[in-house]
């Protein structure tokens, strides 16, 4: 087992580890706790009642945290023409299609968000095995396959804070919601935002219980629990 910091352990002292917090309870908890000394990521971690290895139970989505991130993020735009014009106009870090694609296959990968239009996805295919499991790729479920028209605010939209979320293999989410510098009602703002969108991306083949365990945490800082019950209600899906 990893052994903790005393600062750590000082914030786990403050945690009740039998009590279900209610979401601002436990974002205010998370901030009180949080010891680095760098500006810390908040994040939500669902444990979901879902088995991730049938297509029917599998949980994604989009959404736009109303605070944003926090984060300053690099976009790659696969397009050209016109549409490139547009995604630098509107300020993609990087836009072009072929010396992307070589510059990918040789291991370049400073980018943490790539989009495309339809008419580039025939030459970045062979780039789903490098960009794939790193989340990466691609993808009109994800948001970021977008028509040419679209790719001016989908560029605006990832600015401003939209977030990708996908069930992984131990049917566990892990999602951003903000950074500790943020304020609770900032934080409250970007969960209820999160907790709309996870709610109605439950699978409708789902029997029972769709969320078995919560906790909010900062990057380094001790778990919080969450009370679903409440969180569910104030998502007020």
């Amino acid at each position: 087992m990893a052994k903790h910091g005393k600062k750590y352990l000082a914030g786990l002292a403050k945690v009740d580890r039998l009590k279900q917090y209610e979401p601002r309870e436990a974002l205010e908890l998370v901030k009180t706790v949080a010891y680095a000394k760098f500006d810390e990521t908040v994040e939500v971690h669902m444990r979901l009642n879902v088995d991730p290895r049938h297509a029917d139970q599998q949980v994604r989505g989009v959404v736009s945290l109303p605070a944003g991130t926090g984060k300053t993020i690099r976009i790659l735009v696969f397009a050209d023409g016109e549409t490139a014009r547009e995604a630098e106009a509107a300020g993609a870090d990087y836009v072009g299609t072929d010396e992307y694609v070589k510059k990918i296959q040789d291991g370049w990968l400073d980018f943490d968000v790539a989009v495309a239009i339809p008419q580039a996805m025939g030459k970045i295919g062979r780039l789903g095995r490098v960009l794939g499991p790193r989340g990466l790729m691609p993808s009109p479920k994800a948001g970021t396959v977008v028509k040419p028209e679209d790719i001016g605010d989908t560029i605006q939209e990832l600015r401003q804070g939209r977030v990708e979320f996908r069930v992984d293999r131990t049917s566990n989410l892990h999602i951003p919601i903000g950074k500790v510098s943020f304020t609770v009602d900032q934080l409250v703002e970007n969960f209820d935002a999160i907790m709309e969108t996870v709610l109605r991306a439950r699978p409708a083949s789902l029997k029972g219980r769709y969320i078995r365990k919560m906790v909010l945490t900062s990057t380094v800082g001790p778990g919080v629990p969450v009370d679903i019950a409440a969180a569910q209600e104030v998502a007020g899906v």
